[in-house]
């Protein structure tokens, strides 16, 4: 599979991805390789990357605790200690080997170490493959709120090989499979028909549909790096669906949903929600609907959840001067931004993911 060049980086692929990765170590001038992984890619994923690894360079291993719980200013800073303790300097490489957490947080680490160090991003999850770890989005929580402290940062290179995905179970794959479904809604109608007929899917078919998706993204990202505009249609299902994941984190008697299943019920809200607001037509509003909850099944948002999720969105990124901004559909692949929504509207919304 031919690699993929945007502005600033490049992104490999499969086997030939470390040709690549191998050829750039050798070209460049580091003086020490720091590895970023979680308990479960240090375990699952770290043997298999080390063995494609040639390199002469003292490679350093930091290993931080899987979970969304743990992206955060905490963590963060002990990798900041143990960077500072291992003699890293303005000259080192961080590669982050993991899913969206790692290659979030160890972005932002890098991107703020002794005011920034180059850091390559290794996905293994395939949420991390197709939006994470593309577009220079670096960041961490604040809290149970998601995504609150970061920097626009491009890696020097991503390396994307779908081995890593036989490591994981099947949910994490669903999870991923959400931002997929959500680049054929806000782009391209045929590939969201092709997403949501996953029994017909063959694992050949997944690379193929992962590579599309990362061209999506790269596409949209490149016409709007900093998210002033088009960028923003990425954010699709992500207003209310952050705020699902955020509340269902801070609920102990809630189970913790993956960022994609909440995600992906954030998509069936911000489509109904569509209809009333931008024509989205009925019959498609129903048919998405179907499809998403035929992959993810129900997940049972009461009445009394309603008002303290609503409330959350008072933190979504995408606010200004106080206005909660949706992106919404006009039809499949016409995407508009900066839609205001009330909250009767919103309950509504609730009530037919319900119904």
């Amino acid at each position: 599979m031919i690699s993929i060049t945007t502005q600033n980086y490049a992104i490999h692929f499969s086997k030939a991805s470390y040709d690549h990765l191998n050829d750039f170590l050798k070209t460049t001038n580091y003086s020490k390789l720091f590895f970023l992984v979680d308990n479960n890619t240090h375990n699952y994923c770290l043997p298999h990357f080390l063995a494609q690894i040639k390199t002469e360079k003292e490679i350093e291993i930091i290993e931080i605790e899987a979970g969304e719980i743990h992206k955060n200013i905490e963590t963060c800073s002990g990798v900041w200690s143990a960077l500072s303790e291992l003699n890293a300097d303005r000259k080192s490489l961080l590669i982050n080997i993991g899913g969206g957490v790692v290659t979030d947080l160890g972005g932002f680490v890098a991107s703020t170490f002794k005011r920034g160090i180059d850091f390559i991003n290794v996905p293994t999850s395939l949420l991390a493959m197709v939006d994470a770890s593309i577009g220079g989005k670096t960041g961490v929580d604040l809290g149970n709120l998601k995504n609150q402290i970061g920097v626009f940062n491009p890696p020097k290179m991503v390396v994307v090989d779908t081995h890593f995905l036989d490591t994981l179970p099947q949910l994490e794959l669903r999870s991923g499979l959400a931002e997929m479904l959500k680049h054929g809604l806000i782009h391209n109608e045929l590939y969201w028909s092709k997403l949501s007929n996953l029994p017909k899917l063959t694992l050949e078919d997944l690379d193929t549909l992962i590579f599309e998706s990362i061209i999506i993204k790269k596409d949209i990202v490149e016409q709007d790096p900093n998210e002033n505009n088009l960028r923003k249609t990425l954010n699709f299902g992500h207003t209310i669906g952050h705020a699902i994941e955020s509340y269902y984190l801070s609920q102990q008697d809630k189970p913790t949903l993956l960022h994609g299943e909440a995600i992906a019920i954030g998509m069936v809200l911000a489509t109904y929600i569509s209809t009333k607001i931008a024509g989205f037509p009925e019959e498609k509003n129903t048919t998405i609907k179907s499809a998403i909850k035929s992959i993810y099944g129900d997940v049972t948002i009461s009445e009394n959840d309603y008002a303290p999720i609503i409330d959350l969105l008072k933190y979504d990124k995408k606010n200004e001067h106080g206005a909660i901004n949706f992106v919404l559909l006009e039809d499949v692949g016409k995407p508009i931004i900066d839609c205001k929504v009330d909250n009767e509207l919103i309950i509504k919304a609730f009530n037919f993911y319900n119904k």
